[in-house]
């Protein structure tokens, strides 16, 4: 379990360096302001999902600086959450030096993801956020059909399904992914800057999963407009850039590939 991580400033908020890579920008005096453009994405879902203000039950797998938890609780103040985080040296760092607001309703279970995730009752959860890494990899435990089905379960019958990934060309292991998460979820969209799409660098992807239909429209126009605009891929346009790969088991299942860290980037 890494010990590499540190606090750096970056007014008017902070930045969660892990293993050489930025994790996490917090601005803990507005917890609504995200500057990653993933999590941007993120929030383009979680604000369409339900009206703006209504309680909604979330799992975070995943913890580091707990901004998307954050988030969650200033726009939906008294929502449920868990994160499922197993470092508990991590946690015990961003929860002494950035505090978690009075009564925000964030619980923190010092657990891995799968087993965390395990132990949850049958239909619990409107939403799943899975970011989560280990040495700058999305674990492969993550991206497996046995963990979708307990996504799956756990999740309500409306619910939603958030990955973040992480990918290098020509983006095989994000397809497989797409095709693990489809055997549960038949209703999927993939968001990422057109450069990442492109295979001109390594980037986040943004996997959006659920049985009902997803907010798309929201959605699409949010990601079109933001300052580092975003393709959202589904439907037919989504199905040609999978093809027809294999899902992941947990027999044959890879962590994301490693990408270029920028050690010095925050000394």
């Amino acid at each position: 379990m890494s010990t590499d991580f540190r606090l750096v400033a970056d007014a008017p908020g902070w930045v969660l360096v892990m293993d050489g890579v930025a994790q996490s920008w917090l601005d803990p005096d507005d917890p609504t302001h995200l500057e990653f453009g993933y999590m941007l994405r993120m929030a383009d879902y979680l604000d369409a999902a339900r009206p703006r203000g209504e309680r909604m039950r979330v799992i975070h797998v995943g913890g580091a600086a707990m901004t998307m938890a954050r988030y969650v609780a200033a726009r939906r103040p008294t929502s449920p959450q868990i994160v499922l985080e197993p470092n508990q040296a991590l946690t015990e760092m961003v929860r002494c030096e950035l505090p978690l607001p009075a009564k925000s309703g964030i619980k923190v279970r010092a657990v891995d993801g799968r087993s965390g995730i395990a132990a949850m009752p049958n239909h619990y959860a409107q939403v799943v956020i899975v970011d989560a890494f280990a040495d700058a990899q999305v674990p492969a435990e993550l991206v497996t059909a046995e963990f979708a089905a307990e996504l799956a379960r756990v999740l309500r019958r409306d619910g939603l399904v958030l990955f973040n990934l992480i990918d290098i060309h020509p983006l095989g292991w994000t397809r497989r992914v797409l095709a693990t998460l489809e055997l549960c979820f038949p209703e999927l969209a993939l968001s990422a800057e057109s450069a990442t799409l492109k295979g001109r660098r390594h980037g986040n992807l943004v996997a959006a999963a659920s049985r009902v239909p997803l907010p798309l429209d929201q959605v699409v126009r949010r990601a079109a407009g933001s300052a580092f605009p975003f393709r959202v891929l589904h439907g037919p346009a989504l199905q040609q850039f999978m093809g027809r790969p294999e899902p992941f088991t947990d027999l044959d299942a890879e962590p994301s590939p490693s990408v270029e860290r920028g050690p010095h980037y925050f000394e």
